[in-house]
């Protein structure tokens, strides 16, 4: 199971969110979308979707970097693992501090008012749950990182994940002995991945591919024009 988990699940999950957020494109191009409520409770989504935004982002580009970055180049750079697992765990604190109060305010606002909950479909509630579930876990994770300031736990995880890339058949070998909160955070972060194309995550990469779309294509900027008032003329 252990090996299904971190040297198979991984390239399932992989080939589901490209395979079918491609499929999506192509075939239900007008659902590729956010579905905002926007005009429903206006003042609470704002101040909700802000801070669960940076949060988010700022997780998402720390695991990015931090999980990728290969190890030659940080030591190169003179950090030491123990100094970046210090920073991971400050950065990485702050960010789910702030997802976690922009969640919960963006999940009690679909729950509790019956307008939202009626144009809201079951991904909408599942994936949002799924998220915030995700992010409980990577706070909880922090107190276990704490025991390893060495960085210890931090390179197992920075290894597998490289691994995986490479095509290194032995990627579930470099987590084995991690603690089981660790485990489980990669395994919801992966069913995120399988669940990506069928929700309304997809306009995430809508958000990162539009700046490069704008400067790389002509039809990436819209033209507005006032409305003129016909005048009719004088009899």
């Amino acid at each position: 199971m252990h090996t299904f988990i971190f040297g198979i699940y991984p390239y399932i999950a992989l080939a589901v969110l490209l395979i079918g957020s491609i499929a999506r494109y192509d075939r239900d191009p007008f659902t590729w979308k956010s579905s905002s409520s926007q005009l429903l409770r206006r003042k609470q989504l704002i101040v909700g979707s802000v801070l669960f935004h940076i949060g988010v982002l700022t997780i998402f580009f720390g695991h990015l970097f931090g999980l990728l970055s290969p190890l030659w180049l940080i030591e190169a750079l003179g950090i030491s693992h123990e100094a970046k697992q210090i920073l991971a765990i400050v950065v990485g604190g702050l960010g789910a501090i702030s997802a976690l109060v922009g969640g919960f305010i963006l999940l009690y606002r679909r729950l509790a008012d019956p307008r939202i909950r009626a144009t809201s479909s079951t991904m909408d509630i599942v994936i949002l749950s799924l998220l915030m579930f995700q992010l409980c876990l990577g706070t909880l994770s922090i107190f276990v990182s704490l025991q390893h300031l060495d960085g210890g736990e931090m390179v197992k995880f920075m290894r597998w994940a490289q691994a995986i890339f490479i095509l290194d058949g032995n990627a579930a070998s470099y987590t084995v002995g991690a603690s089981w909160i660790f485990e489980l955070h990669i395994l919801t972060g992966l069913t995120i991945f399988v669940l990506f194309p069928f929700s309304r995550l997809v306009h995430m990469v809508s958000g990162l591919a539009a700046p490069f779309r704008y400067l790389l294509t002509r039809t990436g900027y819209q033209i507005v024009r006032t409305r003129r008032k016909s005048i009719k003329p004088a009899e």
